[in-house]
């Protein structure tokens, strides 16, 4: 018997990149897996692979159980319906990683007010929205929630600094807010067998969207790496029992744990 099998899980910004490889891992030990994201039809962009269909393929594929739901995060009424589709097709919800992100350039001079609106509104708001949405699905028997976090929300420390240009604070101001969030979250809803964790990211992995932001369509760069310990990770989390909760899990102290999944 697969560690995950019987759960239902779904995976936001599972088009491609750490969202991709998580839901694949979730599949591949046993869980059904909606794969969300707004990518539902192929990019000509050739620095954004894969689609919500194509991963769900390849899960099927290889022995899985997958579906494509299409999900801007943006979108409150998209997150209700992301929500109860994964319901209606996987006969449920128990675990429910939220992985869909973007990091917005500028320092707070140069900052677009647009793209601070992007950011809460897809780092954190839809988040704590796809959270709200799931849960009552999850109450009647548990369930996981894994919230994904970088080393951007660490905070600096006091001054004076080395570099002083400021840069990637937006972002950490997000993932702050959403680990925040996250031990809020499994103190309430610990009573329910609900856990709530964060898995924090704080090395590079050359995903999509790390070169969609550093190249251009002429000048692509497409030598993506997996994010192999990352999956590995939201296995293992989804695997313990309900009493973890309100963690925050770097993957790289926990390497030997993971070494068998």
């Amino acid at each position: 018997m697969a560690l995950l099998d019987g759960r239902k899980a779904l995976v936001t910004g599972a088009s491609r990149g750490i969202g991709a490889d998580i839901a694949r891992g979730l599949a591949a030990h046993g869980a059904a897996v909606a794969v969300a994201a707004r990518s539902d039809e192929a990019s000509p962009d050739p620095r954004l692979p894969g689609t919500i269909r194509t991963v769900a393929a390849e899960i099927q594929d290889a022995g899985g159980v997958a579906v494509p739901v299409p999900l801007d995060v943006r979108s409150p009424e998209s997150i209700e319906q992301a929500v109860e589709r994964t319901v209606a097709e996987l006969g449920g919800i128990d675990i429910l990683v939220n992985n869909a992100a973007v990091l917005v350039p500028g320092t707070l001079e140069s900052v677009q007010e647009r793209h601070i609106d992007l950011i809460w509104q897809l780092d954190l708001r839809g988040p704590v929205l796809l959270c709200k949405a799931a849960a009552p699905h999850m109450k009647q028997s548990g369930g996981d929630i894994i919230n994904i976090s970088s080393g951007a929300a660490d905070a600096p420390g006091p001054g004076p600094y080395d570099d002083p240009r400021g840069g990637g604070q937006f972002y950490g101001m997000v993932k702050a807010g959403l680990e925040r969030i996250t031990q809020g979250m499994a103190m309430e809803l610990q009573q329910y067998n609900i856990a709530c964790n964060v898995l924090t990211l704080r090395y590079l992995i050359k995903t999509p969207g790390h070169w969609y932001a550093l190249t251009t369509p002429d000048n692509p760069q497409t030598e993506f790496e997996e994010a192999e310990w990352m999956a590995r990770a939201s296995v293992w989390i989804a695997g313990q029992p309900p009493s973890y909760t309100g963690n925050i899990v770097d993957d790289r102290d926990m390497r030997e744990e993971l070494a068998d999944l």
